[in-house]
Formats: C-alpha cells, structure tokens, sequence
C-alpha cells in the first residue's frame, strides 16, 4: 500500500468511527486506538501536503482564523414557524389545510430543539458551506466553525442526490454546558447563562479550534432542494439518518390531531430526560406534496406548526416602568424587574405593550408580578400578585409627553398605541427610521450598524438616511471605534446600496404598515415611485392585499412635503425608485386580472416556478378554488375533491403546456 493509499483508508476509517461514536451514540474502538490512529493521519499530512483534503477529519480541531463572517444568500428562504398553544389552535390549523388539499393528512411529530439554526449544503456528498438561519434570507457562512462539530458529516455515505441543503439546529448538551461553565467558575469566569445562547455564540468565533473545544452537537430534520425524488417528511429523515446524519430518533408518524396531542402530552412530562434543550412540538404535513400544495405564507409554511409547551413562569418585583420611542413614533412601555431566572436566563425587563394592558392588568409599580416566557422572544407581564400589593399603592399614569422629545402624545380612535407626532425632531425616531432603512431586509448596507447610526446622528453628521449619500471618509474616520479600514468599507457599502431593487427601497422608506409583502405588490403594480406617489386611496386599495388603512398610510408618508424631498434627494443620489429595465423584460400583464389555481405534479417547470410565472405575468396565485378562479393549471395526480369543485363552478382547467403557451 502506497502513502497516499494509507492516508485514503486512515481517513475512511476515522470517518467511520466518528460516526458510530457521535452519530450511533456506538463506539467500535477505544478513545486511545482513535487517537493513536488520528496521529499517524496528521503525521503522514503533514508529510505529505500534496495529498491535502480539506474534509480530513483531522481538520475538526480547528484553527482557522475567521474576520469577518460573510453574508451569504439561502438559495431556498429558511422560514420560522406559527405557534400554536392548545388543541384549539390545531384543530383550527387542520380545519385550514383540509380545505387547500385533498385527500387524507397525515403529520410527522418532531421535537422542537432549542439552539442555533444552520443550513448545510453538500455537493457530490460533501460539505461545500454552512450558514446561518440570519433573516431567513441570508445568514452568516460559518462552515469553518461547523467543520468542527463532530457530528456533522464533512463525506456522506449511500446513495444521495448531487446537491442539496439539509436544515437543523446547533445545541449544546446539558452535561457538555455544565462541564464548561464548571471550569469557567474554576477560572474565576462568569459562567454561561443558557445552552442555546451559547451555542449560537459559539458559531460567531473567530478561531475555529476554540469553537472545537466546545461539545457542540447538530441534529438535523429537514432536507431541501430540487427534483429530490422524496415524498414524504417521514422519508426525508430516514434518508438523511441514511446519509450519515444526526437525525433524532423520538419522531414519530401520526394520523390524526388526536395522536398529535398524545405525542405532545408525552414529551412535555419526559423531555427533561433528554440530553438537550426542547420547547415543544413541530408538526408537519407528511405528504410533500400536500406540502407544495399548502405553500408558504410571508413568513411561514402552512404545512408546519410549531405547539409549544407551557411557558415557564416566574414572579418578580416591578421596579419602574420606561417607556422607549419606536422609529415610527410609538411609545412601548416597558417593566424594569428586579432580575429573575426564567427559562434559563435572566430576565431584567418585559414589555407591557400599552396603556390598556397596564390598566387591564391593574400594573403599579413595586407590585410582584408573574412573567412569562413563552412564544415570545421578549419576556411578558401575565398579571399581578394582588395579595402581595402595598396598601398604599396608587394606580399607574399613562405619561402624556414624549419622554425623549417632551411633545404632547396623541392616541388615534381605534389605535391601542400613544404616539410622538414629532416626526422630524424626535431622535428615537430620526434614529430607528435610519437603522431601518439599513437594516439587511431593507438597504442591507455592509459596515453600518445600529451603534454608528446613532453616533452618526448625535455627532450632527446625518439628520436623515439621505444624508448617508453625503457623508464622507473624513468625516466618519474621527467616529469612536471606526478605523481608516471601517471607514472604507461604511463609505463603499453606502455606494453598494444605489444598487438595491425597488421593492426593498420601498420598504426602506418606514412607512407605516408596509412591510416586505406590502412592498412587493406595490412596487410590482406600479412599476415606479412617481406612480405610487400619484395613485389615488381608491386606486391604492385596488391593488392585491392593500387595505384602506396601508392606502391611508402611504398617501399620509407621501403627502409630506418633507417626505417627498427626500425622495426626490434618493432619485438624483441614484437609489433605485423603478423596477429595473431588465426585470421589467420578464415581466408582462398577459395574466392581469386572473386569479389561478396550481394543483398537480407537473414535468416541464416545478410548482414554485409556475406560481413565479403565473406572478410574473400579472396573475395572482391562489391555493383555493372559488367563484373566483379564473381557471386551474393542472398536473398529474390532481386532487379529486379540486376536480369535483372545479367542475361544480364550471371552472376550466388547462395543461402544463397549456398554461405555457398562454404566456409565451
């Protein structure tokens, strides 16, 4: 056997055994004869450099050195998941999506596990790049660190398509966590405040072998891509348990919402047994092609619901109540706590959302008080120990001046919320209007961050985010913290963002009650600012899903006329306000009008494709059949209760090609 024969099988061999070890939970060989075999690899390596793999098992120690994470786009959205809290919430859940598919349900029951989100790709069966879940639409390439979880398969075995991603989450064991902060507390260290937190920290290092050090572990659950050949969730973790990954084996197939529950009974009472932490149940339609079906929602798939346990809850004392300026001028009151262990980590504040939750509640302060942490990120005040309350206590006041800004607050009928109205002078609002238009689903732009904004503001450098377009080298080099290379990168990251399309830059602009969909079918209507600055409330309200209150909303931003100049600023700085000539070009109104329904399998385009093309040419895609479709565009194995609808509405369906020939 020759060198490199030798390094070839030393590698297979640890492979192997990395796996039966981390993945099986099944070692075939001590912890020595590992180690002793580990050693002569990276002696022959180092010996040999010519024979270098940069998936070697002898590279999980780490030790490259990462700056600066790069963004990297997800080429399939990573999407969160709806809660829902009782058998209530899903039955209503099912009683949906038994209208959008035919046919009976079945449902994959997982265990929802709390750590850091991750996609990985692999190409010919080996890891190409690990990334982040970040907005869903990008996150951070941290392949380096992944490489270095034990866990995650650098080669995979059996027969797996050439390219794919497969989702999971990061965790930290509970006895690897205690081990840690056990030699932190040694060190004279604070210890660690909660697995998940510090797993998700633990990604972002910058020198891999200190993330190596860490007993991280990666579960996985859901495997993503094209022409996968897999139809159903059940198979996806089979396959992927197949390939060589961690998927955990406490999933289970059910057929009713009544098994579901037992399922979700079962695993609140023994999940402490558990070696990680878990905060509920996720529930996924079995069937991928009920799946496609379902779709997505703007933020979440249909076809999943995440049933979360009982949220933990602890008792503290309100210290004081603040209340903090929103960008768009509401004011959020917030608890100030005396701090408390809660879900494991410290809770110091908690929202009270508004005036009438604070009088609903009866919230004074230096009451005790019972916080709850359940599907919400921010901690929330559930209600008052009344027989704990000081007699003496006065019932709390509403402020009725901008606590930033000391202008009178006003309060629209129908509105829960106080507001500022000093729109141009308040700094809160000046401020978060600013790091919204740079935030990474609006301007995304690249050295700037929420700290420098409000530097930047305070300094008297920017009044506005047009300003941003002025700003030179000079002038920022002087900032705290910014070096001459900081400097660079702000400036030409500020340059970059002229290039961001339309649609984002409309949502940039902070008016309220348009978000990232609302955008979307703006700037897709009327092609151009100038448009929509000119459309009449009745023409804004016949565009697909606009209200008359987002119609109200965006006459209101544009009928300013301070909001108008910096639009007109925006255009000769060169920020994108149309839709580019090149998208446009994919665009036609052929389909203006017509609501279609997608039902099928289909050969030539995928389903997600057809919805593009259907959207692309002026349609409007709709996952129900109504007296409203304009006709179905079927595939093969069309659902039989659809077919019985359509016919029932003599609605006319047509083929793939069909369909295709429509549009050319």
């Amino acid at each position: 056997m020759n060198t490199e024969q030798q390094i070839h099988q030393l590698r297979e061999e640890l492979r192997d055994h990395n796996y039966k070890y981390y993945t099986l939970d099944a070692p075939a060989i001590s912890d020595y004869e590992f180690d002793m075999k580990l050693k002569e690899l990276q002696e022959l390596e180092r010996k040999h450099p010519e024979f270098y793999d940069s998936n070697s098992p002898t590279l999980r120690v780490g030790g490259e050195i990462t700056k600066n994470f790069e963004t990297v786009v997800h080429e399939h959205r990573m999407y969160s998941l709806d809660n829902s809290y009782s058998k209530e919430d899903l039955l209503d859940w099912e009683k949906r999506i038994k209208k959008l598919v035919d046919g009976d349900i079945n449902y994959t029951c997982e265990l929802k596990y709390d750590g850091a989100s991750i996609s990985l790709t692999y190409e010919k069966g080996v890891l190409v790049k690990a990334v982040t879940r970040g907005d869903g639409v990008q996150g951070d390439n941290v392949t380096t660190n992944v490489k270095t979880i034990k866990s995650v398969p650098l080669k995979l075995k059996g027969n797996f398509p050439p390219k794919f991603d497969i989702r999971g989450e990061i965790v930290l064991p509970y006895e690897g966590f205690a081990k840690m902060n056990q030699e932190r507390i040694a060190a004279g260290e604070e210890p660690y405040a909660n697995p998940r937190n510090t797993a998700s920290g633990s990604l972002k290092l910058q020198d891999s072998s200190e993330t190596a050090k860490r007993p991280l572990d990666c579960l996985l659950y859901n495997i993503t891509g094209d022409r996968l050949e897999i139809v159903t969730q059940y198979e996806n973790l089979k396959k992927a348990r197949d390939w060589g990954f961690k998927v955990p084996v406490e999933s289970k197939l059910v057929t009713s919402i009544d098994e579901v529950l037992e399922f979700v009974v079962y695993w609140d009472e023994h999940r402490h047994n558990l070696p990680y932490e878990t905060d509920g149940v996720v529930i996924k339609v079995n069937d991928l092609q009920q799946q496609e079906e379902l779709g997505f929602t703007a933020k979440a798939p249909r076809w999943a619901m995440a049933y979360k346990f009982k949220a933990e809850q602890a008792s503290t004392m309100l210290e004081e109540i603040t209340y903090q300026v929103g960008r768009t001028g509401a004011i959020t009151p917030v608890a100030n706590l005396e701090p408390v262990q809660l879900a494991g980590t410290t809770v110091k504040r908690a929202s009270l959302h508004n005036a009438d939750q604070i009088e609903k509640l009866d919230i004074r302060v230096k009451d005790v008080v019972f916080v709850e942490k359940g599907g919400e990120i921010i901690p929330k005040i559930v209600g008052v120990d009344f027989q704990k309350r000081n007699q003496n206590s006065l019932p709390t006041i509403y402020i009725s001046e901008c606590p930033e800004c000391n202008t009178p607050l006003i309060r629209k009928e129908g509105e829960a919320q106080h507001y500022c109205p000093n729109y141009q002078g308040c700094s809160p609002q000046i401020i978060g209007r600013i790091q919204h238009y740079i935030s990474r689903k609006a301007m995304d732009i690249e050295g700037l961050g929420g700290e420098t904004v409000a530097l930047l503001v305070n300094e008297g450098l920017i009044k506005n985010y047009v300003d941003l377009y002025e700003l030179k080298k000079e002038q920022v080099i002087p900032l705290e913290r910014m070096a001459e290379k900081s400097a660079d990168n702000l400036i030409s990251g500020i340059e970059k963002s002229k290039e961001i399309p339309f649609e984002r830059v409309l949502f940039a602009l902070g008016i309220r009650y348009v978000g990232e969909t609302v955008a979307k079918k703006l700037a897709k209507h009327y092609k151009n600012i100038n448009a929509i600055i000119e459309a009449s409330e009745e023409e804004l309200v016949n565009v697909d899903e606009i209200g008359i209150k987002i119609a109200q909303s965006v006459q209101e931003f544009f009928d300013s006329e301070e909001n108008r100049i910096l639009v007109n600023r925006l255009k000769e700085y060169g920020v994108q306000l149309e839709i580019s000539a090149e998208k446009l070009a994919n665009q036609t109104d052929i389909l203006q009008g017509q609501t279609v329904v997608v039902s099928g399998v289909f050969e030539k385009v995928s389903r997600n494709e057809l919805k593009k093309l259907i959207e692309d040419n002026g349609g409007k895609v709709s996952s129900s059949i109504s007296s409203k479709t304009s006709y179905i565009v079927a595939g093969a194995n069309m659902g039989p209760s659809k077919l019985e609808k359509a016919n029932k509405l003599e609605i006319s369906i047509i083929s793939e090609d069909e369909f295709l020939d429509k549009i050319k």
